[in-house]
């Protein structure tokens, strides 16, 4: 489910980096306005994070029957990343689609194809809901797996400041426990640790603006709402 939600939204996103090369609107290409290039560099750092804890859980999974580490993160880490990563790419998928403009709603472009599919791997094999709460179960009957996560992010600390400071109020969230109420918010702050540790450790180009955007103090809700200092043209050479 992650990685199918991950590659959904490079298939949009791949769709818009085409459109917006060849449509033109005030005398300039899309590409080249300005607040385009914002939205579509968000969509880079969104569809870059999703891809990379995606392949760090398979590669868990992969090494779990040798090493007690892969298999405590990947117990948890499955549950955490196949919340948020199917959860966001409904977003992505709207986002693409705005990008297009009318097109986008239409048929014959194939966005409303994605459209349609993106909810489906956060409904499937377990809901958000059911996935949250595995991450509160797997936290309480074994107890490996907060090991295991708090090493894995621990790991990153010391590269970017927006991390440390997101990685202090997270460990610290993390030993005092969670109830059922708050799972998602908890949750979802676990799984921004993990993109952004695992973005940092692989020395990803993008890593340390997506820090400033997902977890810095400047961040937004909206895509294309980046904080100042973002090097947009670098996470635009990533799908050039």
């Amino acid at each position: 489910c992650m990685l199918g939600s991950a590659g959904l939204m490079r298939m949009a996103l791949r769709r818009v980096i085409h459109h917006v090369h060849q449509r033109c609107a005030f005398g300039k290409r899309l590409i080249e306005q300005p607040l385009m290039r914002s939205v579509l560099a968000d969509l880079v750092l969104e569809a870059e994070a999703a891809t990379a804890l995606s392949l760090r859980v398979a590669g868990a999974v992969d090494r779990a029957p040798q090493d007690a580490h892969e298999a405590a993160l990947a117990r948890i880490a499955t549950a955490i990343g196949k919340y948020w990563i199917c959860k966001r790419a409904s977003g992505v998928a709207a986002e693409a689609q705005e990008c297009l403009g009318g097109i986008g709603y239409i048929e014959d472009s194939g966005m409303p194809r994605l459209f349609r599919q993106s909810p489906l791997n956060a409904i499937w094999e377990g809901c958000s809901n059911i996935q949250c709460l595995d991450v509160l179960r797997a936290l309480t009957r074994e107890p490996e797996t907060g090991t295991a996560l708090r090493d894995e992010c621990r790991k990153a600390a010391g590269i970017d400041a927006n991390f440390d400071a997101a990685l202090q109020l997270g460990m610290a969230q993390l030993e005092a426990g969670c109830n059922e109420a708050g799972a998602r918010a908890f949750v979802e702050r676990l799984a921004l640790l993990l993109q952004g540790a695992t973005l940092l450790r692989a020395g990803n180009p993008l890593a340390r603006a997506w820090c400033a955007a997902r977890l810095g103090p400047a961040r937004a809700l909206a895509y294309g709402a980046l904080p100042d200092g973002i090097d947009v043209d670098a996470a635009l050479a990533r799908v050039a």
